[in-house]
């Protein structure tokens, strides 16, 4: 069986590099198909990489999330290489990835960074990445080391029945959860990355981009763990109701009187609060499971690609019938 790979290149203003990484690309995965995203970049992007071979879309809104999303939608084939176009990753890799998602059936291998020069990471980005990565595998599990990388391979399965939703560079950690959340298959290699070559320029912001990756943190926290998250602000309710309730009711005890009326109302309310906040939790649970249900059934309903060598039947297919059971069946 042959598999048809595209390769998926979101890419803004990147001129100085984006022939190269399609050029590089070809010659690693000679049969595979090179798209690249293009972000309304204001320089020749566009045209460096339609002259090395690639396949261009245009996506207007600005964000790599909504030009992965835009790619994810309109491009079909067995498996995706996803990368971004700053020439930081090594295409020669990318054979490898795709041999370990095949041979052992899964839907998501991602490149874990191992930097072979100092100024491959900007500072703070480390350290914002260690930070990230820990603060999702304490959510959701821990199965990446490397949570932010640019660098995927990923099975037509994954891919559709994924619902992108973020607009800029926390597509990677809403891709990380869904996959966490679904419990596919996943691996992680270590691959080469460098710094950038002369003339690129990065367009990842580390203190915005940051903060925005954190809101998606939450947000998908309260989307997908919806007891977890409801469930910590009932009990900061609860602690902040008896914080401010204790004292009255001491008060009470020795004297009989009620004197603080206002800190009564205000403790009693936040109670409140804390009990809605428990059971919006409750409900939304329910709500959420049957929502994964669904995705993954959409997940499953989409078959898995293969390596050339494994003839076994694809899920839901009957093995072939020898010729006498056949007759016998029939007669």
């Amino acid at each position: 069986m042959k598999l048809d790979v595209a390769v998926l290149v979101p890419c803004f203003n990147e001129a100085a590099t984006i022939g190269k990484v399609v050029r590089d690309f070809y010659a690693a995965l000679p049969e595979c198909r090179v798209f690249v995203g293009d972000n309304g970049s204001t320089d020749d992007s566009a045209r460096f990489a339609t002259e090395a071979g690639a396949f261009v879309l245009h996506e207007p809104l600005p964000g790599k999330g909504n030009v992965v999303r835009r790619m994810f939608a309109d491009v079909e084939a067995d498996v995706y290489v996803l990368v971004d176009g700053d020439d930081t990753y090594d295409a020669s890799c990318a054979p490898q990835l795709i041999e370990v998602l095949l041979n052992q059936s899964l839907d998501l291998v991602s490149a874990a960074r191992d930097e072979v020069s100092a100024a491959a990471y900007r500072r703070g980005h480390r350290f914002g990445n260690r930070l990230l990565t820990s603060l999702v595998a304490a959510l959701f599990g821990n199965r990446f080391s490397d949570m932010l990388s640019g660098y995927r391979v990923i099975s037509r399965r994954l891919v559709k029945s994924f619902p992108l939703l973020s607009a800029g560079f926390e597509i990677e950690t809403e891709l990380t959860v869904h996959a966490l959340q679904l419990r596919v298959p996943i691996a992680e290699v270590v691959t080469p990355y460098r710094d950038r070559p002369q003339g690129s320029v990065s367009k990842l912001h580390t203190y915005k981009d940051g903060l925005r990756i954190i809101t998606t943190i939450v947000r998908l926290v309260k989307a997908e763990r919806p007891m977890y998250f409801f469930g910590l602000l009932a009990a900061l309710l609860a602690c902040a109701s008896l914080l401010a309730g204790i004292p009255v009711i001491q008060e009470f005890l020795r004297t009989g009187l009620v004197p603080r009326q206002p800190t009564v109302v205000l403790a009693a309310s936040l109670m409140m609060l804390a009990w809605l906040s428990l059971a919006c939790g409750l409900i939304l649970d329910t709500v959420t499971k049957g929502r994964i249900e669904q995705k993954r059934m959409r997940y499953l309903e989409i078959p898995l690609a293969r390596p050339a060598w494994d003839t076994r039947p694809r899920h839901g297919a009957l093995p072939p019938q020898p010729e006498h059971r056949l007759q016998q069946r029939t007669g």
